[in-house]
């Protein structure tokens, strides 16, 4: 169902509302239940810097110190690999594309497992050196894999770049296999990591992420209308005045940023990046005009959700986050498949 100009408004209305709303209730309910209205009064007073005299010290440390930093860390993440993944599905003419597709997580979590395995610590940056590492260790595969696809063939063809990222993804996933061998008592900890979480992060990871996020999300926003021309291929893309190259390249940058930063920050988290934009096309429609701003909104809200849930499912333990994505969003998936080739039978059967 495509939009109407009419029908933008509202939607983005609710989409916004949706993520507010998901903020809110992660923030505030938990192992201790602060009240929503009160939850509602701490977030007011910290947006405008106001006055907590009326307000129980212990909701207003809860709310602030402990599950907003986490709320929207999970916020970011789930926007960062939403919007990626409708921009790889759009790119690459896949609907079955994600952030994982070209390799670029698994960079990020070699430089993370590398960074956990041999207790590196740089000077100045000292407890940043984990996602500092990893964001680099994407970028740097983002660029390697480019390189590649160069080498082959002039052109950054959607064929040779899928083939490319399955290289390069499976050398490295086995490079944390090997990693994974040779640990010790690090073992728990990289399994930990590898299954995703965005326990225990802080301000700091907030902080760190969304330059990232600010820089990667305005490069995909930017070329939204661009990319609704290369869905129906290079040759059209040319005749409607698309520099291809260029343009291909940014989206490429945009979504290999918001991943690698996403992973730096949470770990390897499944199936957000699939199956919420594969959702939000099926619901709107694929111009991505509309489609990446909604799958941010809805991808944020998402996982804020899922982090609800993994941490109150059986408080006080938690599960681990990626778990709890890839328990929902595979049989999600499955069925939205399923809606799909069950219409498109209908269709051919209407035409004939």
């Amino acid at each position: 169902m495509a939009l109407s100009k009419n029908k933008k408004l509202p939607v983005y209305v609710v989409g916004m509302v949706f993520l507010i709303f998901c903020i809110i209730l992660g923030t505030s309910q938990g192992s201790v239940t602060v009240p929503f209205g009160t939850t509602m009064k701490i977030l007011w007073q910290a947006l405008w810097a106001g006055d907590y005299a009326n307000l129980d010290d212990s909701f207003v440390t809860i709310v602030l110190q402990v599950r907003l930093p986490r709320v929207l860390l999970a916020a970011l993440v789930g926007a960062s690999l939403s919007i990626a993944g409708a921009a790889f599905q759009g790119l690459l003419k896949n609907p079955l594309a994600d952030p994982y597709t070209i390799g670029v997580s698994s960079g990020s979590a070699v430089g993370a497992v590398s960074v956990l395995f041999f207790g590196w610590s740089l000077p100045v940056i000292g407890t940043f050196t984990l996602p500092f590492i990893s964001i680099l260790s994407g970028f740097l595969t983002l660029l390697l894999l480019l390189a590649f696809v160069r080498f082959i063939e002039q052109s950054l063809a959607t064929e040779t770049i899928i083939l490319a990222g399955i290289i390069v993804s499976s050398f490295l996933s086995a490079v944390i296999s090997l990693i994974i061998t040779f640990t010790g008592e690090e073992l728990r900890q990289i399994i930990s990591w590898l299954m995703g979480s965005v326990a225990m992060r802080g301000w700091d990871y907030v902080w760190l992420m969304l330059p990232f996020f600010i820089i990667g999300s305005l490069l995909l926003l930017a070329n939204r209308s661009e990319l609704n021309a290369l869905v129906f291929g290079e040759e059209t893309a040319k005749t409607l005045g698309v520099n291809t190259g260029k343009r291909r390249f940014m989206i490429l940058a945009g979504a290999s940023l918001l991943t690698g930063s996403a992973v730096a920050s949470s770990g390897t988290i499944a199936f957000v990046g699939l199956v919420i934009p594969h959702l939000m096309r099926l619901l709107f429609g694929p111009d991505h005009r509309h489609l990446l701003p909604l799958s941010m909104c809805a991808g944020g809200g998402f996982l804020i959700l899922t982090d609800l849930g993994a941490r109150t499912f059986i408080a006080p333990a938690e599960f681990p986050i990626g778990v709890i994505t890839s328990i929902i969003g595979a049989p999600i998936f499955g069925i939205l498949l399923y809606q799909q080739k069950r219409r498109r039978a209908i269709i051919q059967r209407v035409r004939r």
